[in-house]
């Protein structure tokens, strides 16, 4: 069963990676982003996944920023796969507005200790667990790397936004809350809280991020609540939450899930979906990465494969510019960098990083002659295939240098072709992609028949 955890390119720009989503720049006004299979609980991110959760994420924003655009325009453009949006780019306000109808959860936790106040906002004394509050409270937290409570009053003073802002976003805040509380009741769930989070195109303010998500709000069932209020049914995450606390070792939280919490986690996403919307997720994660792939593809966003040039030194830009021309005529994408496996070869490992998980197939041309140990450090860390192509200036300095690229050391297969259009030829098929292995065919076919061609022309002459 496949997962979405990091989708790593060197065709993407990443510019942010946060506990589930990562976001990509595609362009000055558009992102794209990406919401994982990751599951944050407690402000950190579990080893384990929860497969087909995000398309479950991004399905259900797309759902509630449909239902909510009257309220407040949002940044949503067009979803491109079941786990993958593309956004307007909007500058985040750093604040997540969060609105409580209960105390329950971190709230309970802190009032049972004595405390009688969130975010600056007063509690009355003598609730009960899960009791309403008289109206729902909005209580702001920061988004740092450990998120805090904050005040209204401290929000303005250290700068967070303006009062203006502030009080555009409190007041849009209780109307979306209003909105998801009216459409799940009609569903027999009960909205108990949730976080917004806000941003800035120009002046105009725009709702980011996620709406009513089982990530970003709490969940009950209407029906469990009637019953017994104090052991009310959840379904969220909370569920997972429940199975840290109550796993903790040493006073430390799991890293990891067992199964049967992953599975339970996943029916109750896959739930929530389906009572919210009435559909079922169309997502089949057993080819997730691949479709996203071919997505991505469609989209234009990216090639379908691509081939790296690595140059020893600036003084081989000359020659891997040819050799650069000839790959993206075949429409590939081409990842061009310079590094020296004698004097810094300490930065291959964080290129491996990205070759080696990349969500389309790739190759390397590996540009060194003279004392080449560049092919073999590549082909030592990287599990795609390597050619190396060095830059001979001449038959002297090829029969002089050949040796270090041709004898490579054990278990680092880079293997050495001369011919600079040999080399892009050798390194696009080992790509192995459908249309350019078609392409390949038509070219060799026309190549036959031009030898026959000329056959018949000398034969007959």
């Amino acid at each position: 069963m496949e997962s979405i955890t990091n989708v790593i390119s060197p065709q993407l720009n990443k510019i942010h990676t946060g506990k589930v989503r990562d976001s990509f720049r595609i362009n000055e006004k558009t992102r794209m982003i990406v919401a994982t299979d990751r599951l944050s609980s407690f402000d950190s991110v579990l080893e384990t996944l929860i497969p087909g959760k995000g398309a479950i994420l991004n399905s259900l924003a797309m759902f509630w920023f449909e239902n909510t655009k009257d309220i407040i325009d949002n940044h949503f453009i067009e979803s491109i796969h079941p786990s993958v949006s593309l956004v307007k780019e909007a500058v985040p306000i750093k604040l997540e507005m969060i609105v409580r109808a209960y105390i329950t959860g971190s709230a309970w936790r802190k009032y049972q200790n004595g405390g009688r106040e969130l975010s600056g906002q007063k509690i009355p004394d003598g609730l009960e667990k899960n009791q309403a509050f008289p109206t729902p409270m909005v209580t702001p937290t920061t988004k740092e790397e450990s998120d805090r409570e904050i005040t209204e009053k401290d929000i303005i003073a250290e700068k967070w936004t303006t009062q203006e802002l502030f009080d555009q976003m409190k007041e849009i805040s209780l109307k979306l809350f209003a909105r998801g509380q009216k459409i799940l009741s009609e569903r027999g769930i009960i909205l108990v809280d949730t976080k917004y989070e806000f941003g800035l195109i120009g002046d105009k303010l725009i709702l980011i991020d996620e709406i009513h998500t089982p990530d970003s709000s709490r969940f009950w069932s209407a029906d469990d609540y009637k019953k017994d209020s104090s052991k009310v049914e959840q379904i969220d995450k909370e569920f997972v939450r429940n199975y840290l606390m109550n796993n903790k070792i040493d006073g430390k939280y799991p890293t990891k899930l067992p199964e049967n919490i992953v599975a339970e986690t996943q029916k109750r996403y896959n739930n929530i979906f389906e009572i919210i919307t009435g559909k079922k997720i169309e997502n089949n994660i057993e080819f997730a990465i691949e479709k996203l792939k071919k997505n991505l593809v469609k989209q234009n966003i990216m090639k379908d494969g691509y081939v790296a040039i690595i140059m020893g030194s600036k003084g081989d830009l000359s020659f891997s510019k040819k050799i650069k021309e000839t790959i993206e005529k075949y429409n590939i994408f081409v990842d061009t960098r310079i590094v020296s496996a004698h004097k810094n070869g300490e930065r291959i490992s964080a290129i491996a990083d990205v070759y080696n998980n990349s969500i389309e197939p790739g190759a390397v041309i590996a540009i060194a002659g003279r004392s080449n140990g560049l092919g073999g450090a590549l082909s030592a860390n990287l599990n795609i295939p390597v050619f190396n192509c060095p830059p001979f200036k001449d038959n002297i300095d090829m029969l002089t240098n050949i040796n270090s690229s041709l004898v490579m050391p054990s278990n680092t297969p880079a293997a050495t072709v001369i011919d600079p259009k040999n080399a892009v030829l050798v390194a696009l098929r080992s790509l192995n992609i459908k249309r350019l292995k078609e392409q390949f065919s038509i070219e060799i076919a026309n190549m036959k028949d031009g030898l026959i061609n000329d056959d018949n022309i000398v034969k007959n002459g």
